[in-house]
């Protein structure tokens, strides 16, 4: 089987959407499967092309078995809504250009970027192939949903481009049960057409460390309890309210640290400096194979969104990679990421936003520590290659 993966972020990019591409890909070419990967020079979170590569109208390479074609875009860092929508149309454009010479028998297109479904969908018509929509966030909702953009004709006709994606597309797949749930009610797209396959655990990346002794040495934090938040500073974590929270905080113990880029960064240093916090470092963003010793130095993994409707449908990826490191979770995601994180039993969840419970939650968990966790179970339940295998026979179907 030919599959054409479009996809606006991969390796050696390390996001959520990255990580979890490479991971599928890569154990569908072990199952017999050719695949190819369009995408662009690798430049998340910073705008900045990566040591290695250029941007470029087309290049080449083979990464694990996978052929993967970079394709020109407009590169633009993870700030402004209107920069990052021409690097979406960019994208989309080069990216139907460069799929035109793949033969397959399948294209997948992953969303978000939404752009990156509309490609996939122009492609299914030239090629006369079949095409399925990975559905990772529901977009243009989200937009809304972190204050990025109101409702206007611009957004109206965003959701009519997604409803049409929905309609046309072969098959759907989404990373939540709540995502599917949405689809069938709001959009009346049939539940045979979609197969919820989550995000999971990549144990070649994460397994549980010791402490790195060193790292910690340098941060000057080896007597503290560690809060860590690794990952992007964007509109919808909400990380502003930990640092307010923060200061509330008088145990000269507990100690934050964000670790990661993205649009409020600088808005975030900003308030740091402004409320004089002393038990909080920020730290930018460091090379895939260096996350997990700073996850290592945590004592519990913060995973954090702005409180909104929209959340309530999504798992951050977080909680798979701090659970593969035995990491317990401080949860402030309502929704199916709460349901996911009691059930197991990995962590404690807070209200989003709601200063008295998250202060409340992170008292407890410095005073359990040491507790142990069934991180055993939750990881053998979500290992990736194991996801990608199902998907991989859902969408041969």
């Amino acid at each position: 089987m030919r599959i054409l993966f479009l996809t606006d972020n991969f390796p050696p990019e390390f996001n959520a959407p990255a990580s979890r591409t490479f991971a599928h890909c890569t154990e569908w070419v072990k199952k017999g499967a050719e695949v190819t990967v369009i995408t662009g020079a690798p430049n998340f979170p910073k705008g900045e092309v990566f040591e290695g590569y250029k941007n470029k109208w087309r290049q080449e390479e083979w990464v694990e078995g996978i052929r993967v074609i970079r394709v020109w875009t407009y590169i633009a860092a993870n700030e402004g809504f209107f920069k990052r929508i021409l690097d979406y149309i960019s994208f989309m454009i080069s990216a139907i250009v460069a799929g035109l010479f793949v033969k397959t028998d399948l294209i997948i297109a992953t969303s978000p970027q939404f752009f990156t479904a509309i490609a996939g969908r122009w492609l299914s018509i030239f090629k006369r192939e079949k095409w399925i929509m990975e559905v990772r966030d529901i977009w243009p909702e989200s937009i809304k949903a972190v204050g990025a953009m109101k409702s206007n004709f611009i957004i109206s006709y965003f959701e009519y481009l997604e409803r049409r994606m929905y309609k046309t597309a072969y098959k759907i797949i989404t990373v939540t049960d709540s995502f599917k749930k949405q689809l069938v009610e709001k959009h009346n797209i049939s539940p045979e057409k979609i197969g919820v396959f989550k995000n999971g655990i990549d144990a070649s990346l994460f397994q549980p460390t010791p402490k790195n002794l060193e790292l910690l040495k340098n941060l000057r934090l080896a007597d503290k309890f560690i809060f860590g938040y690794i990952g992007t500073h964007g509109l919808a974590h909400k990380l502003d309210f930990i640092l307010n929270a923060a200061k509330k905080i008088k145990d000269p113990k507990i100690h934050f640290i964000f670790l990661g880029s993205g649009a409020e960064k600088e808005n975030l240093l900003k308030l740091k400096e402004k409320q004089g916090l002393q038990n909080v470092t920020m730290l930018d963003s460091v090379p895939k194979e260096e996350v997990s010793k700073y996850i290592s130095l945590l004592d519990v993994g913060l995973v954090n969104l702005k409180k909104s409707d929209t959340f309530k449908s999504v798992i951050p990826s977080k909680i798979f990679e701090l659970s593969a490191m035995h990491k317990p979770i401080l949860l402030g995601v309502e929704g199916e990421s709460e349901v996911l994180v009691n059930n197991y039993g990995i962590g404690e969840s807070f209200e989003p936003e709601n200063e008295m419970d998250f202060l409340a939650k992170v008292e407890k968990l410095k005073k359990e520590k040491g507790k142990d966790y069934p991180f055993d179970t939750f990881v053998s339940d979500f290992k990736r290659n194991n996801i990608a295998i199902q998907m991989l026979s859902f969408i041969s179907k």
